[in-house]
């Protein structure tokens, strides 16, 4: 299979924009809700872990500079082995798009296109995702060239025209509950995104400047992990606690309480314009992955013939993932940042221990 070359600049863009994703718009919930006025401590507290996720990572492709975390599987694990810890890895990413793709429907379906069916969202989503992975890893790259400086102005207008509805008493007292809240809340924060970075795994061998791949992938998360400590620390300073851990969007909401000289309202088409081009490079970074990795295990020339089937399975599995945005809620806090250990710090961990014992690296 041809290998296709992003600059180090783009990747580092791509990892910004992954990062920013499906988190804009449902962490700052979960992390009101878990750890109240401290919410944007335990945003702290998880961006330093996702930091030392990416140096983690860092190690591991300095060790296999050429290899997708695929083939690292059966060049380490033999390819018996290989191949099925491959297709495991690709269930994961799979269903990460999948919820990915079900968090867009659940969000034009309860905020903007309320009489629509939730299929036919779905369904033209992905046309235009299958679109995007048909075109390749280059051109997903180049699009997020010119939209990274889009999202990172509108936030920037965004933060400046709230800045008259902050209110500092929103945030006080600090440590009213303890540390106990932070800790549960941080968790949530770690698994959605930091640990979903694992999918960079599968990426790195296109970067074209290997030898900075560790500066731009630090760089790219500290950015995307800064947006998204910008949106929280807004939504409890504006809304406050109570507001944004019951709201399902309050970053949605946020934008609803501009309100400059009763001329200036109403723009959170604002918000709905960065979290749509975000979880775009999020959604069609996880689907190339899932097609590529598939791929590779099946020793595929291409990756292409699988997008079209993956799309069908992909529509379905995203309306039978979780029953309502409630159960969402639950899974992301209790259930996700354990599943996405398993792939996120487990397999890459055993893969260069048994690579140790074998004296492969």
């Amino acid at each position: 299979m041809k290998r296709e070359v992003i600059s180090s600049r783009q990747f580092t863009w791509l990892i910004s924009l992954y990062t920013i994703g499906s988190s804009i718009l449902i962490i700052p919930s979960s992390l009101a809700g878990e750890a109240k006025q401290d919410a944007w401590l335990a945003a702290t507290l998880a961006g330093m872990v996702g930091i030392l996720l990416v140096v983690f990572y860092s190690l591991f492709i300095t060790k296999f500079p050429h290899l997708t975390i695929v083939e690292v599987n059966e060049k380490i694990l033999g390819k018996p082995i290989g191949k099925i810890v491959s297709l495991s890895f690709f269930c994961f990413t799979f269903l990460l798009a999948a919820l990915v793709l079900r968090n867009i429907g659940d969000f034009f379906t309860t905020q903007i296109l309320i009489e629509t069916p939730l299929e036919v969202i779905l369904a033209v989503f992905l046309v235009v995702i299958i679109m995007g992975a048909q075109l390749g890893l280059e051109t997903i790259a180049r699009a997020c060239e010119i939209f990274f400086p889009w999202v990172f102005g509108l936030l920037l207008i965004l933060a400046l025209l709230l800045l008259p509805e902050i209110k500092f008493a929103n945030i006080q007292p600090v440590f009213d509950e303890g540390f106990k809240p932070i800790l549960r809340a941080t968790l949530p924060f770690i698994g959605l995104p930091f640990l979903e970075l694992i999918i960079f795994l599968m990426i790195h061998p296109s970067v074209k400047a290997t030898k900075s791949i560790r500066n731009d992938f630090l760089k790219g998360t500290v950015i995307g992990g800064m947006m998204l400590f910008t949106i929280i620390v807004l939504c409890l300073l504006v809304l406050g606690v109570d507001f944004t851990a019951r709201n399902a969007y309050p970053t949605y909401v946020l934008a609803k309480k501009v309100n400059i000289g009763q001329f200036i309202q109403r723009i959170e088409v604002i918000v709905a314009i960065i979290w749509m081009l975000s979880i775009y490079f999020k959604l069609v970074l996880l689907y190339y992955v899932s097609a590529l990795g598939l791929s590779q295990v099946m020793k595929m020339e291409e990756y292409r013939p699988l997008l079209f089937p993956m799309g069908i399975t992909t529509i379905v599995l995203a309306q039978i993932s979780y029953p309502n945005i409630v159960y969402v809620q639950e899974f992301i806090s209790k259930i996700w940042v354990f599943y996405a250990s398993t792939y996120g710090i487990l397999l890459p961990l055993f893969l260069l221990i048994i690579a140790r014992i074998r004296k492969i690296i």
